[in-house]
């Protein structure tokens, strides 16, 4: 009965967790570029009592054997960079990717990878998040710059009063061999890992590299009625391994009062 109680204590935590991640996903519903994320379980080591395929006194052979198994544990929470919807803007330094890939910037002199882009302009004329992270490879838009133009393979375009078009450079985008290795800095940052793999750079729409979409924002890819779905059934398996352990006291005090 301890036993069993332990069992259901570390689901009661698994279930926590699961609802922690919820939550995340959740809140960043609205967030642009927010990848929502998953946690993975296993079970844990089993007591053996009996081994399948040993053979009794009698010379017969066990079919089955005889394991209980000791609970449940987290083991990894798994971002999901599966695509996002589009919402339009008609901003000129909004940029979607559509497909793989990532933007580089700088944030804090460390080079970091975001799918949000949502840019803006600082006063320098470099293009940047809103957190003031600068995107890479840099690039000024001029004083006098009435209108810009980003075609879907990166080159960006500005325009003078005058009309007239100066390509300023080439906005790349990065890959990695595994995104969901990627250490989550919060901000929309990403940092490279172990996990992940180095970042592999390339021109969008080449070698399997997405297209930039000008004017519009990748939001989160949540989708709410999932989430919610989640949440009830981690609820549940919250609740059901509540009354195990309160099952198991009910046997325990039974087993305590029998010399009453």
């Amino acid at each position: 009965m301890l036993r069993g109680m332990w069992s259901a204590a570390s689901g009661m935590g698994a279930q926590q967790m699961m609802i922690d991640v919820i939550s995340n996903n959740l809140a960043n519903v609205n967030t642009a570029g927010f990848k929502k994320s998953r946690p993975d379980f296993q079970d844990l080591m089993y007591q053996t009592l009996s081994q399948g395929g040993s053979r009794t006194s009698g010379g017969d052979q066990i079919p089955t054997g005889m394991q209980i198994g000791m609970g449940t544990m987290p083991v990894g929470v798994q971002k999901i960079f599966m695509q996002g919807d589009f919402k339009a803007t008609q901003n000129e330094l909004d940029m979607a990717i559509e497909g793989k890939g990532f933007f580089k910037v700088i944030s804090n002199e460390e080079e970091v990878y975001t799918r949000a882009g949502n840019f803006k302009l600082d006063s320098e004329g470099n293009i940047c998040t809103p957190g003031g992270d600068k995107l890479q490879p840099g690039m000024s838009i001029p004083a006098d710059t009435v209108s810009i133009k980003i075609d879907k393979s990166g080159t960006l375009t500005t325009f003078d009063p005058s009309g007239q078009g100066t390509a300023v450079g080439v906005i790349e985008l990065y890959s990695f061999p595994n995104p969901a290795g990627l250490f989550s800095m919060g901000h929309n940052l990403f940092r490279p890992s172990d996990a992940s793999g180095e970042a592999i750079a390339g021109t969008p729409g080449s070698n399997g590299m997405g297209t930039l979409a000008q004017g519009f924002v990748e939001m989160s890819n949540v989708d709410v009625v999932e989430e919610m779905v989640s949440m009830i059934m981690a609820q549940r398996a919250y609740e059901i391994s509540s009354k195990s352990i309160q099952t198991a006291d009910n046997m325990l005090q039974i087993a305590n009062n029998i010399k009453r």
